[in-house]
């Protein structure tokens, strides 16, 4: 019995190890920045320009900056928790193709961005590159889409909230990181000891834009459900994309069919917005 008992101990304590180890480790389980860029614009021969854009906390983050002759409107880019913005450039010659600006940054602690990245500095990050677009390039908010995929299609959601955009595109979003830690680590108490929210759903039951959500039943990191629930909770009018593959393999711009559905839902509506 008592060498039951002293078992039990050595269980229980391991088990608050973990605990703790996952509570205090949580940012290094969020975040996977890189600062190396690896590719620009150029590369692919699309014209830009690079600029640095300040936040409200003294952080200066890095972004590129595409524009197009005539634009329909102008796309602001949230890219997911890995990575910089050099692993996204396919975006910016999609939306090209599509007839659209775009502002492709880095959230502080990525790339050339400074800082360290924590939930609320990426929503004060959203905050600047908003202000940057619509103060500093003088863009009406009802010709801006944002666009957000995986971690980023929850900050893009949150900013949806604070200002008024003409669309808001998500793309293999979760319904927010309880949620999602719940699902991975089953054992553990995550919604007691999570220190970050990053409420999708939330956010979505609060914007009043028109939603277009796109997520691939084969995701292996962000269950199929959750894109599910979150087109349940967003209001109308909004459109549901079925992509196919995993999650880094189901991108929007590696099919033609998903472009032309993307470009379509924000073209229809960022004409109605124009006209009200």
């Amino acid at each position: 019995m008592r060498m039951l008992l002293n078992l039990l101990v050595v269980l229980a304590v391991a088990y608050l190890g973990v605990v703790l180890l996952v509570y205090f480790g949580q940012p290094r389980l969020v975040y996977f920045p890189e600062k190396q860029l690896s590719i620009t614009p150029e590369a692919i021969g699309l014209d830009y320009t690079s600029v640095n854009i300040a936040t409200s906390d003294g952080e200066t983050l890095h972004g590129w900056w595409m524009s197009v002759p005539d634009a329909k409107g102008t796309v602001l880019f949230f890219h997911g928790n890995a990575g910089n913005i050099s692993h996204r450039i396919n975006y910016l010659e999609m939306f090209k193709r599509l007839g659209y600006n775009t502002l492709l940054f880095d959230y502080r602690g990525y790339g050339q961005s400074s800082g360290v990245p924590s939930e609320s500095g990426t929503y004060l990050d959203a905050q600047a590159a908003w202000r940057y677009l619509t103060e500093t390039r003088d863009i009406a908010p009802a010709q801006i889409v944002l666009f957000g995929e995986s971690l980023g299609g929850a900050v893009a959601a949150w900013l949806a909230v604070q200002e008024k955009p003409g669309l808001l595109a998500l793309a293999s979003t979760f319904t927010s990181v309880p949620d999602l830690a719940a699902e991975i680590y089953p054992f553990l108490p995550v919604r007691w000891i999570s220190r970050f929210d990053y409420d999708t759903r939330k956010s979505l039951q609060l914007v009043t834009c028109p939603v277009f959500i796109a997520h691939s039943p084969q995701d292996e990191i962000i269950p199929f459900e959750h894109g599910q629930q979150l087109f349940q909770a967003a209001p109308e009018p909004k459109q549901f994309l079925e992509l196919e593959g995993g999650h880094n393999i189901g991108f929007i711009f590696m099919q033609p069919l998903w472009i032309k559905s993307l470009g379509a839902f924000m073209d229809e509506n960022l004409k109605h917005a124009a006209e009200l």
